[in-house]
């Protein structure tokens, strides 16, 4: 499960915990506190939980920084962080700071549930279809961004991607990963979902593999199509797969949720996203009668998102 769920000795209720902290992947500071916090909640948000009681922050400053840029780049972490999590209807309270090679930010957060308040992950059944609630591509559009840098992996992939198409893939991709999928968690019992994960470092087939394998039912899960941010599929091809972005082992940071909604429910799901927050959501596969394993199929649809550029807007 994507958080620990404790039993209180207050009769009815449960604690949901769940904790993740990481090493910095964009260069906004600010950005990077609210893609940490995000990925913290993500995982409340992957069981059905949607309001979060207190988080703390896990905080380790770099001993490499000279004090300017300590003083400076550290705080903007923090507000970016504390500005996430109000956004997400709650506070930070506390936290643990230390002084180490490598900078890392995240967090604690912690729920107290009434049983009908979190959706246990493990109800998929035969006939289901699959929802993912953000594109894939946020490691290629990172390191794609970095590339710009170095000529000798620019050069690689600068036959099928322009400069300006890598940094609108990166804005996409920091903006995606800064999104709370609290509306999605919403949504999840509105149209009874039987279980969901977020899909982070493992990439979608590492997480729906693990969402698979503890369903009650003898099913498997069978992805058909592969939503990505745009432009990124053309250079993880260019690298010879180096990613494995269409095999779905690519690590993603702060994804979507994947979601097995009943067949009949699930586009009424994805409009009713969409209305809400202004950004789709994609049927994926289905779940089929099998061994509690996932698969993508060999050749899947790769939609491009968004589909086509319009000026000055990035979705």
């Amino acid at each position: 499960m994507d958080s620990s769920i404790t039993p209180l000795r207050h009769g009815g209720l449960s604690l949901v915990q769940t904790t993740d902290f990481f090493y910095p992947l964009v260069d906004d500071p600010y950005m990077m506190g609210k893609i940490a916090c995000a990925n913290v909640l993500s995982d409340l948000y992957a069981m059905g939980v949607t309001d979060c009681d207190n988080m703390l922050m896990l905080l380790a400053c770099s001993n490499k920084m000279s004090d300017k840029e300590r003083n400076v780049i550290i705080p903007i972490i923090m507000r970016g962080f504390k500005d996430a999590a109000e956004e997400g209807g709650t506070q930070v309270t506390g936290g643990q700071t230390v002084i180490n090679p490598w900078l890392t930010i995240g967090g604690v957060a912690s729920s107290v549930c009434q049983s009908n308040e979190y959706i246990m992950p493990d109800n998929a059944v035969v006939g289901d279809v699959l929802v993912l609630t953000k594109p894939l591509g946020t490691q290629t559009a990172v390191n794609a961004y970095q590339w710009l840098d170095q000529p000798e992996r620019w050069n690689r992939v600068k036959l099928v991607v322009s400069e300006d198409d890598v940094r609108r893939a990166y804005q996409r991709a920091m903006f995606s990963m800064a999104r709370l999928n609290r509306i999605a968690a919403r949504l999840m019992h509105k149209y009874n979902a039987h279980g969901a994960t977020d899909i982070t470092g493992f990439g979608l087939l590492g997480h729906a593999n693990n969402l698979a394998k503890v369903q009650k039912n003898e099913v498997g899960f069978v992805i058909h199509n592969l939503p990505v941010i745009a432009k990124m599929a053309a250079i993880s091809k260019a690298c010879g797969n180096l990613f494995g972005l269409l095999q779905g082992t690519s690590a993603e940071t702060s994804g979507g949720l994947l979601i097995a909604l009943p067949r009949e429910q699930a586009a009424a799901f994805c409009k009713d996203i969409e209305k809400q927050e202004g950004y789709q959501s994609w049927i994926i596969g289905i779940v089929e009668r099998g061994t509690r394993t996932a698969r993508i199929i060999d050749k899947p649809r790769v939609i491009e998102v968004p589909a086509k550029d319009r000026e000055g807007e990035l979705w």
